[in-house]
């Protein structure tokens, strides 16, 4: 265990994200949404066989048990990638980061009705402040004088990539039972390449020299990224490592600001910080659960 390595590998997993979807929604403009989530996809891929082989686990990230999971897995997966870019396209980059926390509110309830987990009160009461949060950011453009199509299409991507990443993750508690994480990782990679080139008869363009350097950039960004974050897991629990999602709205009001002159709204940071205090008082209750069942076990006679 080293939780300082830990958050340092977190931290600049979230930076690396940020910058990677800020290389994305640069080339929004003038590159398809398919053709942008091959380039991230493809471009990762080297990086990442690079990092199995490096650690040794090159042969068991090739190993897979269950293709019909990494299918579903990758599906589910382009397919929350897609619907996020495109909405960086048409959203500000800290609105599209702050609606996005809906993703791990989402999951709670999705893990209680596909895997049967126990929703608790406290639970519930949290993801519901969370989801309160969620909608103090989406309010402005809910109301009647902010109809606009693209905006509220905007609203609608990040809400469905929130969504389909709910049971991404769903999905994944299933697999880590019977695949190894390597395998998750590179088969993600390789579906989500396979099926973004599904979208090629729908109009792929040939990107102009700065394009195509964002978007390889993107790709290899974000192949280092999934490195550092798997990487933070293994110094520490996710009790540490998981509350510094959160410092993604804080890069991406930086990044918005510096580089596409968006300016945060009162809602946008009164919304977000909602969010990040009800992910935070969840991640303190799994904490403390967590360390009174230790304690009980701990207490336990030899004959229990």
């Amino acid at each position: 265990m080293n939780p300082t390595r830990a958050i340092a590998l977190k931290l600049t997993s979230v930076v690396l994200f940020t910058i990677m979807a800020s290389l994305i929604k640069a080339t929004a403009d003038v590159v398809p949404t398919g053709e942008a989530v091959f380039f991230r996809s493809f471009f990762a891929m080297p990086v990442i066989v690079g990092w199995l082989w490096m650690r040794g686990d090159l042969s068991t990230g090739l190993k897979a048990k269950s293709w019909g999971g990494h299918s579903w897995r990758g599906l589910l997966g382009v397919s929350a990638m897609g619907c996020n870019f495109a909405a960086l396209g048409l959203l500000p980059l800290p609105e599209v980061t702050a609606i996005g926390f809906a993703a791990p509110m989402l999951t709670v309830f999705a893990a209680a009705v596909l895997l049967g987990e126990r929703l608790r009160l406290f639970r519930t009461a949290c993801v519901l402040l969370g989801l309160v949060g969620v909608m103090v950011v989406l309010w402005p453009r809910l109301s009647l004088d902010s109809l606009e199509g693209a905006a509220l299409f905007g609203v609608m991507l990040v809400l469905a990539s929130a969504a389909l990443r709910a049971l991404v993750q769903v999905q994944i508690r299933r697999m880590i039972q019977v695949e190894e994480t390597s395998a998750i990782v590179f088969y993600f990679s390789l579906t989500a390449t396979l099926f973004s080139l599904l979208t090629l008869p729908f109009g792929w363009v040939w990107p102009a020299p700065w394009a195509l350097a964002m978007l390889v950039a993107s790709g290899l960004i974000g192949g280092v990224a999934q490195i550092f974050l798997t990487s933070a897991y293994r110094f520490a629990g996710a009790s540490v490592v998981a509350p510094f999602d959160y410092a993604s709205i804080l890069f991406a009001i930086v990044f918005g600001w510096v580089f596409f002159a968006e300016v945060p709204t009162p809602m946008v940071i009164l919304g977000s910080s909602i969010v990040v205090a009800a992910g935070g008082l969840i991640i303190w209750r799994e904490r403390q659960l967590g360390l009174r069942r230790g304690q009980a076990r701990s207490n336990m006679t030899p004959h229990g």
